[in-house]
């Protein structure tokens, strides 16, 4: 027998609450029972217009003496003692879920146990959770939880939930994060016996993603996991050498120059297993993204942190979707981390590795016809290859005077040169913002007290210089030299915080579109470029290059088909 009552002081601790206030409340605490015994396959029912749920699992099932005690106040087989609720392993630990659901619906269970037993029971509780009816039932291997007639005892509480349509669309988002943190498992849901939705399983949350945001491709998407080593709980407040433990982040993000939204509601966060709410570390998130993408708008990111149990306090909340997190600062460095690594341009960020060379041959194919300027011996130029993994792009033409054609082992690609450049001196700003005195005052005027200030707040030099006008002693180095310095001291006075005066002074230090490149100088721009932290897009979010991949290439070209079918032999 694996399901027992707790012992009263374990009962004690608990952060015990009134778990069942909604169809969704049901949908939750069922399936994470159903996850907790080890399914794969999870199918739910509904008939809302009944308060009727059904859900069906492929677990590990429960003995005959189990199924009598699951609906006992506080019975469970996750944790025995009151250590345990330091060390909890599973979705659900304090054993009050179905007698919740019994106080206030007709439950019925259905289970076969998966080892030595040819068929299963079926067992009806009365409103304490007792066993009032067993009979055999002939059911495959797993459990099937019936929960019917759901508050009809409690007339007044259905009258004050949210309106149907809007729990419907609550259990459809509550198996869309569970589908995400248990990416190996088949979900069908269906709503008065017909096809709601379904989530077909896959190795981690990048093939799951796509499944739940419309027009969002996997190729949207760029997976991370990394391990991370975190030292053991009890040797942080010692003097002693610190145990390490292993923790894992696994991070799925919208690849900011193809996916980003309307909405900060795709910014999720998950602790072994479960997503839960840590405004801290969503902000780490919404930081790490600033500056890649356009104005008002925001990121896809899915982080799931696994980690010891002992880093993590579930007892504080009912649903267990707050939690308290040791070392909360550790982890939002980390996560910033593994984020900015995400963001880098290198071969593994790429899909659609090949070796191809033959992009220059079809640009040399065009070149009388077309505004390209292709080296004529373009393999002279000396070939970067770097040694931390960045992808190698070569130079090797002008379009228009704007964009910059770069080839590479599959494909080639085109950058536009302007907000690449916006890219490599903004983040050199940001790494040595420097103000500088100017060899010669610049005269301003007409400005008002908030401009005055705004320029102060920025670290510059200025002071009256008569009625109406003001002299700037600094101002930033990337301006210092350039003529037009004084309308861009105009435009930093309008307003912004620090990072706002950079992206401007970037804006206006890079090189414009239409400026005639060299070779060398166009190879000079990718190799800064691709070494950014965040070279998909410019500050202010634009996609700064167009990929046209080898095989995309070659199924414009049909370079597929059989020469002698081509030629209708």
């Amino acid at each position: 027998m694996n399901i027992k009552s707790l012992p009263p002081d374990v009962i004690n601790l608990i952060a015990a609450g009134e778990v069942i206030d909604s169809l969704g409340a049901v949908v939750r605490e069922l399936v994470e029972n159903a996850l907790d015994a080890g399914a794969t396959r999870i199918v739910i029912s509904l008939y809302p217009d009944l308060w009727w749920i059904q859900v069906a699992d492929n677990g590990r099932g429960m003995s005959l003496e189990d199924l009598k005690r699951c609906s006992n106040a506080h019975s469970t087989s996750k944790i025995r003692s009151r250590d345990d609720l330091w060390n909890i392993t599973s979705l659900g630990f304090r054993g009050e879920a179905l007698h919740s659901i019994a106080q206030v619906a007709i439950l019925e269970v259905a289970s076969r146990f998966t080892i030595g037993h040819d068929a299963g029971w079926r067992v009806r509780y009365n409103a304490v959770g007792e066993a009032e009816s067993l009979e055999t039932a002939a059911i495959a291997p797993g459990t099937i939880v019936t929960v019917s007639n759901l508050f009809g005892n409690l007339p007044v509480r259905r009258k004050g939930l949210p309106p149907m349509t809007q729990q419907l669309k609550a259990i459809q988002t509550l198996i869309h994060h569970i589908a995400l943190c248990h990416p190996h498992v088949t979900w069908c849901l269906e709503q008065n016996d017909r096809n709601w939705f379904n989530i077909s399983p896959g190795k981690s949350a990048l093939q799951i993603l796509p499944q739940l945001l419309k027009r969002v491709h996997q190729n949207d998407l760029h997976l991370l996991i990394q391990t991370v080593e975190t030292p053991a709980l009890n040797d942080l407040q010692t003097n002693l050498p610190p145990m390490v433990e292993e923790s894992k982040v696994e991070l799925v993000i919208g690849l900011p120059d193809r996916c980003h939204r309307r909405r900060a509601d795709w910014v999720k966060v998950a602790i072994n297993g479960r997503m839960v709410r840590l405004p801290e570390l969503e902000q780490s998130i919404f930081t790490a993204f600033a500056r890649t993408l356009p104005r008002d708008r925001f990121p896809v990111c899915f982080v799931h942190v696994k980690t010891c149990p002992s880093h993590i306090d579930w007892n504080r909340h009912p649903a267990k979707t707050e939690i308290y997190l040791h070392s909360l600062a550790f982890w939002q460095e980390k996560i910033a981390q593994s984020i900015d690594e995400a963001l880098k341009m290198n071969g593994d960020s790429l899909s659609d590795k090949a070796s191809n060379h033959r992009v220059v041959k079809l640009l040399k194919a065009s070149e009388e016809k077309s505004p390209y300027k292709v080296d004529p011996k373009p393999q002279t130029q000396t070939r970067h290859q770097d040694s931390i993994g960045l992808l190698d792009l070569q130079a090797v033409a002008q379009v228009r005077n704007t964009y910059i054609v770069a080839e590479h082992s599959n494909g080639l690609w085109l950058i536009e040169q302007h907000i690449a450049h916006e890219r490599v001196l903004y983040e050199q700003l940001q790494d040595d913002w420097k103000i500088v005195f100017l060899d010669t005052p610049i005269v301003l005027n007409q400005l008002t007290s908030s401009q005055v200030e705004q320029l102060q707040r920025l670290g510059l030099e200025i002071e009256p210089f008569g009625e109406a006008l003001w002299a700037v002693r600094s101002a930033p180095e990337m301006l210092s030299k350039r003529q037009d310095c004084s309308e861009a001291l105009i435009e930093l006075s309008w307003g912004g915080d620090l990072q706002t005066a950079q992206v401007a002074t970037a804006c206006r230090s890079a090189i414009r579109n239409g400026t005639t490149l060299s070779l060398a100088q166009m190879q000079s721009i990718l190799d800064q470029w691709k070494r950014t932290r965040n070279p998909r897009t410019c500050p202010h979010g634009r996609p700064i290059f167009l990929s046209l991949e080898e095989t995309s290439l070659a199924r414009f070209f049909r370079r597929h088909w059989v020469i002698g079918k081509s030629h209708g032999i």
